[in-house]
């Protein structure tokens, strides 16, 4: 993982849907570089939550780069487990526009301590972006704040 820990006063990073989509995320796919790096990678499915932090401050926002694992090698399902829980989608994506051109998706999460279906709702709430692409283009990653 990339370290970042020196950020200067009052620095605030706090982008908007459409910026996470057309500037991070789209970046980050084409493995360009970021200008400032403060979206870490991090691999979901073994980390412990809110292990990702800018500089020393206390906060309650982290935003991340996790690829995405599929639940069997040739099915379209993500595998959303952890090993303390899993994360479950909920209501509907939506939809990212950029001058009214469909730029990408936002998918809901809640997190679940536990196994499914008995895992115990948690306060964990999880941001799920993607690029919207052609349909048969390669699946992309996926940035959560």
């Amino acid at each position: 993982m990339n370290s970042f820990t020196h950020v200067p006063p009052g620095f605030r990073f706090h982008p908007t849907d459409e910026e996470l989509v057309d500037y991070y995320l789209r970046k980050k796919i084409a493995s360009k570089r970021i200008d400032l790096d403060v979206i870490k990678d991090i691999d979901l499915q073994n980390r412990a939550m809110g292990s990702s932090r800018i500089g020393a401050e206390e906060q309650n926002e982290w935003y991340f780069f996790s690829h995405k694992d599929k639940k069997y090698p040739t099915g379209t399902r993500t595998n959303r487990a952890t090993k303390a829980g899993f994360w479950k989608a909920t209501g509907r994506d939506k939809a990212i526009y950029l001058k009214h051109s469909l730029i990408g998706m936002r998918k809901t999460l809640v997190f679940y301590q536990g196994r499914a279906p008995n895992g115990q709702k948690s306060d964990w709430i999880m941001h799920e972006y993607r690029l919207e692409t052609n349909e048969n283009a390669p699946s992309q990653a996926s940035i959560s704040p």
